[in-house]
């Protein structure tokens, strides 16, 4: 363990600086992407990526590129819907994501406008769907880039500043302390639990305005 993380670190900081970031780009654009986007895990990539970050000028070139990506990958998604949207969705492969899927986006898009455009980038699944979904209502783009950008900014910032803080973390404590290393792993794992444990939550709130949402349409209907 304690001669693997010194690998790992010197394999990712030897990647050309353009070529990391532009594959962290592509995948944070394809993940936003339907379909495709359900199967690309492009937050770990862009994790990896950013625990090669050497300077804050690298680390804004890293964060430029996964800011764009996501711009990019959700205005695509918006103008598929936008232009193919019903098509989309009653061909097989949307068939295949399920109606539910389809029937929680629509609601929360609905009801909650461009704030569900922003939520939506830090849930799984709502991430693909909603901007289609967006598309396919009378949301301009200018409102949906607006909100978009916002979400997608805080969240770029987040995860490459999640990995080149453990970089950097871990520099100082391997130096410093005999099983650095052993603690590094243990400090990981505390941030990841807590990580996770925040978009649970982030998940179960988003779930419980769409559940209150439909309950509303159903009475009015």
């Amino acid at each position: 363990m304690t001669d693997f993380l010194p690998w790992l670190i010197e394999l990712i900081q030897s990647v050309p600086w353009f070529t990391r970031n532009l594959l962290a780009g592509l995948a944070i654009m394809l993940e936003t992407s339907l379909f495709v986007g359900l199967a690309i895990p492009g937050d770990t990539i862009v994790l990896v990526a950013s625990v090669g970050v050497q300077n804050f000028s690298d680390f804004l070139g890293l964060l430029g590129f996964v800011l764009l990506g996501s711009l990019i990958g959700e205005t695509g998604g918006f103008f598929i819907g936008r232009f193919f949207g019903e098509r989309i969705r009653g061909s097989w492969l949307g068939k295949k994501l399920g109606e539910k899927n389809w029937q929680m986006a629509d609601t929360f898009v609905e009801t909650r406008g461009g704030l569900a455009v922003a939520i939506s980038r830090f849930l799984p699944v709502l991430h693909s769907l909603v901007p289609v979904t967006a598309g396919m209502t009378r949301m301009r783009y200018r409102v949906f880039i607006s909100w978009t950008a916002a979400a997608c900014l805080i969240w770029a910032s987040a995860y490459v500043t999640l990995g080149w803080l453990a970089h950097s973390s871990y520099d100082q404590i391997a130096s410093r302390l005999k099983y650095g290393s052993f603690i590094f792993i243990g400090v990981v794992i505390v941030v990841a639990v807590l990580f996770s444990l925040a978009k649970k939550r982030l998940e179960a709130k988003a779930q419980a305005l769409i559940v209150a949402s439909q309950e509303t349409q159903e009475k009015d209907a």
